[in-house]
């Protein structure tokens, strides 16, 4: 498969695009500056330089048409203000997954998080980082035309992925690795019978697999 990945140089996004590119998939990170291309090439992804706070759907489409599948695992980062919660956590994931309908990409994967919630209360930045996110979602989950599955990943760890976790739509709060959210990220790529989920992931019990294919309903 050819996948396109918004979010290119983050720490989620590069540990995807080592696995993808490791099993013969193609694949394109979008990233905001040149210079972080040569952590791309390392993970054996091919650097796309656009700015999602600036760029117009038709230049995302064009950067999307010919993928087989669209990932977006951008955000602004814990350290950011207010203001690319709302440029960055909605506005380019709202960007995105319009410019994945207009370039004919139908399957969306998209990276929000655990407690995500358009009428989450409070005003604090984490709170304006979960509405944003809880908005993108709805947006997301508003295109027909789009075979898109949602991730909410709890409190993300450097450990060592385990390779065991727990996917449900509802698990509960808990620490999971990014490898392993990289590792379910990529299984839901080859997973189209989980299109229409919205699903949480922590750590668990069951292999990656057998946890995906699960909720796929096999």
């Amino acid at each position: 498969m050819r996948i396109v990945i918004a979010g290119g140089h983050g720490q989620i996004a590069l540990r995807l695009e080592r696995l993808l590119a490791a099993r013969g998939d193609e694949v394109a990170g979008i990233i905001r500056k040149a210079e972080q291309g040569d952590d791309l090439r390392a993970a054996g992804a091919e650097p796309v330089v656009l700015d999602l706070e600036s760029a117009s759907v038709e230049e995302v489409a064009e950067r999307l048409r010919g993928a087989d599948a669209a990932v977006f695992a951008a955000g602004a980062g814990p350290g950011s203000e207010v203001g690319r919660k709302d440029t960055v956590d909605k506005g380019a994931a709202v960007l995105f997954a319009d410019a994945a309908v207009r370039a004919g990409v139908r399957r969306l994967v998209v990276v929000s998080s655990m407690g995500a919630d358009p009428d989450h209360r409070g005003d604090e930045v984490f709170d304006v980082y979960l509405r944003a996110k809880g908005e993108a979602d709805a947006h997301v989950r508003g295109l027909d035309s789009l075979d898109w599955t949602i991730l909410r990943p709890g409190a993300l760890t450097d450990d060592a992925g385990t390779g065991l976790v727990r996917l449900e739509a509802r698990t509960g709060r808990g620490p999971v690795p990014r490898d392993d959210v990289a590792a379910v990220l990529a299984e839901l790529l080859d997973t189209s019978a989980t299109s229409g989920l919205t699903l949480e992931l922590i750590s668990g019990s069951a292999p990656v697999p057998v946890a995906v294919k699960a909720v796929a309903g096999n």
